[in-house]
């Protein structure tokens, strides 16, 4: 009796065996994901990240050199056009002014003796020359007269010059005088107030600028100042549409266009001698933002294309294959499965060659496609790609809505070969895609 439970035991067991034989043979060589090829609606765009600033602002700096004697506002108030905003110390300006205007009474009075001697020297002329004309004075006493005239009149000339030259100084020393008091050039929010009251304010040279004392800010409209990488800034133009998303609002999402795009790049060095080139991009904000502030950390969503009704596959489904395929990269088979590959791929109108067939003639060159599904086979298909959108490819030729394709595991796909049997599994992400785009 034990010996006969003992064979039962082994019967069964080599039957499982020979069992699991069979079917393993049937089954896929791998597990692949899968989805569908679909007809949606996609956008590609461009994604960057920078700050928030005003679109118009002023940096004012000190126009005189001296001490801030009186500080008129606070960071974040609001000042209109003319407002007072500081003073500096205005004694040496002043006594710059008094000091010209008495040099030019100095001139004046310098200028009304010169014309008394003018005066007497022209006297003296006409009477040399009445004299010479009775013949009581000689020619060399009639040329002196003559001479000093002249000497006079040029130093009257000059005197009046001085004195302009002296106006005009005094002009630019009221000039400079009125420096010394600050006012606001444009209404705006005051920004970056850098100075205290009695802290000395720097006046700037073609070489070095002055200090900036603080910024007038336009807070109406604001932009959003990205830094975009090199390899994307081609695809922005003006005026292309853009959502912005500010750190400092997580639930608000604010609209925009761009509105310029930096010529000259941002070079950043991300270590040995290797830099990021990027390019300052800045999106216009839509209408005003309430209790903004220049500074907020940024990012954008450039959208750069749509398309409506297009096919599309998931970015996972696009690989790289050298084209047309060698002959290692066919699989054959025999029996039933040879017979099974080969209905398969025949719906699509392929059909498996042998390793000796190069009746082609074509050297294969690496070609972006996917692996189509048929009955639990696989096929390679080149594509042409259109857009990239969030999650997909937009498909120009190649494909037909409703085919399956293989979307992954990635390690899967980048090894996979042409003709290939696989067990399918569903991609869930892609399905729950599918069902909301048939709603």
């Amino acid at each position: 009796m034990k010996k006969t439970i003992i064979i039962g035991v082994v019967v069964l067991l080599f039957a499982a065996i020979v069992v699991s034989i069979f079917l393993k043979k049937d089954r896929g060589e791998v597990k692949v994901e899968v989805g569908t090829v679909l007809t949606k609606d996609l956008t590609a765009q461009v994604n960057c990240s920078g700050t928030i600033q005003p679109k118009r602002k002023v940096d004012v700096s000190a126009n005189a050199m001296g001490t801030i004697i009186k500080l008129a506002v606070v960071e974040g108030q609001s000042v209109q056009q003319g407002d007072l905003l500081m003073a500096i110390d205005p004694s040496a300006f002043t006594a710059a002014v008094q000091a010209l205007e008495a040099t030019i009474n100095a001139s004046k009075a310098d200028l009304k003796l010169a014309e008394a001697s003018l005066d007497k020297a022209i006297a003296d002329r006409d009477r040399a020359e009445e004299l010479h004309a009775n013949g009581i004075s000689s020619e060399e006493e009639l040329t002196s007269a003559r001479i000093n005239a002249r000497i006079e009149e040029a130093r009257v000339q000059a005197a009046r010059y001085r004195i302009l030259q002296y106006e005009a100084n005094l002009t630019k020393a009221h000039h400079d005088l009125t420096k010394v008091t600050i006012t606001a050039r444009r209404w705006g929010a005051i920004r970056s107030l850098t100075v205290e009251e009695g802290e000395n304010a720097i006046r700037g040279t073609l070489i070095n600028p002055g200090t900036v004392l603080l910024v007038i800010a336009d807070l109406g409209t604001m932009e959003a100042w990205v830094e975009v990488d090199e390899t994307e800034v081609v695809k922005l133009s003006l005026g292309q549409k853009a959502t912005v998303k500010i750190d400092a609002f997580p639930n608000q999402k604010f609209s925009g266009v761009v509105t310029e795009i930096g010529n000259s790049p941002v070079r950043v060095r991300t270590g040995s001698s290797r830099e990021a080139v990027d390019f300052e991009v800045k999106i216009t904000l839509d209408g005003t933002l309430p209790n903004i502030r220049p500074g907020l950390s940024t990012k954008a969503e450039i959208i750069v294309a749509q398309r409506e009704n297009v096919l599309a596959v998931p970015l996972g489904a696009v690989t790289v294959r050298k084209y047309p395929l060698g002959s290692e990269d066919v699989r054959q088979y025999s029996g039933k499965r040879a017979r099974k590959q080969g209905a398969a791929l025949a719906d699509y109108g392929f059909t498996t060659r042998r390793a000796s067939d190069d009746s082609l003639g074509i050297d294969p060159v690496e070609t972006e496609g996917v692996f189509i599904v048929n009955n639990n086979f696989v096929k390679f298909v080149p594509v042409t790609l259109g857009i990239v959108g969030e999650d997909d490819f937009e498909i120009l030729s190649g494909l037909e809505a409703g085919q399956k394709v293989v979307t992954g595991p990635f390690r899967i796909l980048r090894e996979l070969k042409d003709g290939a049997q696989v067990d399918e599994r569903d991609n869930s992400k892609r399905s729950r895609n599918a069902d909301n785009a048939g709603d």
